[in-house]
């Protein structure tokens, strides 16, 4: 039996996380970059954040039971939340780390084998993080996406660093590796922000524009055939991977009950 594709880029991501922490602390330690600092401080929220992500998506997919007759999808939503807030918080301690290095000039060491590491982490979070977002979107799993989403931003913090740190080293100016812990945070806080917002119109049950139009086409459609006759008082929402609609029928005059 072929497993889960969504379990599956799941608990690659979550392994893939721990590499991600351990490379960036190295590549920090050896290089004593503060943009290396924020990249690895923003490693630590996501690693957190990739396990609670697995969990939700266990829970979510469990059966229908007594006390939830809609079954579990919603703590997808949460999970969304609850990942956005660590990103946010994250992007505060990263902002403040890159003011701190302006302030305090740390003295950078080792940067060629620091911009080595971090290439080869930042290649290999490309690659997850359009795999996750994929995979997610195919089986309409918004913790996937949401994860995805976290890990391509990953790839970008990495990236800011990389290109501050080879600025460092190209022209000898010290405060641009600070100036690049700044960008990384602001870009943080942005992806932080879109995460919870996010969470918020899957909680609140926002209207999805998209699957609306989606369903009145085929409503639509089994007008035109005659199955139905009209249809008014169209609602529908998504769930993770379930939706629900709930809409008033007009049925034509001849058409039996069983039919």
């Amino acid at each position: 039996m072929l497993r889960d594709p969504r379990k599956l880029v799941m608990q690659i991501s979550l392994s893939v996380s721990v590499l991600m922490l351990t490379g960036k602390l190295t590549a920090y330690f050896l290089t004593n970059s503060t943009a290396m600092f924020a990249d690895a401080a923003e490693s630590v929220v996501h690693g957190v954040a990739t396990a609670f992500a697995a969990f939700s998506l266990w829970y979510a997919s469990r059966p229908p039971d007594a006390d939830h007759p809609y079954g579990h999808g919603r703590i997808v939503y949460f999970s969304t939340g609850f990942e956005g807030a660590l990103v946010l918080a994250a992007s505060i301690a990263v902002l403040y780390s890159g003011v701190r290095g302006f302030i305090d000039e740390p003295q950078l060491d080792r940067l060629g084998l620091g911009l080595t590491i971090a290439g080869g982490l930042a290649a290999i979070n490309l690659l997850l993080g359009v795999a996750l977002v994929r995979v997610g979107k195919k089986h309409n799993a918004v913790v996937v996406v949401a994860n995805g989403k976290h890990v391509l931003s990953d790839f970008w913090t990495t990236a800011a660093a990389i290109l501050g740190v080879t600025a460092v080293k190209l022209t000898g100016i010290v405060w641009l590796d600070p100036l690049a812990a700044l960008l990384i945070g602001g870009w943080i806080m942005f992806s932080g922000i879109g995460l919870i917002r996010e969470s918020i119109a899957g909680l609140m049950d926002t209207l999805d524009p998209r699957l609306l139009t989606e369903v009145e086409g085929h409503l639509r459609s089994a007008v035109d055939a005659g199955t139905i006759t009209d249809f008014h008082e169209l609602r529908c929402r998504r769930l993770n991977d379930a939706v629900f609609i709930d809409m008033h029928l007009l049925i034509p005059g001849g058409s039996s009950l069983h039919e």
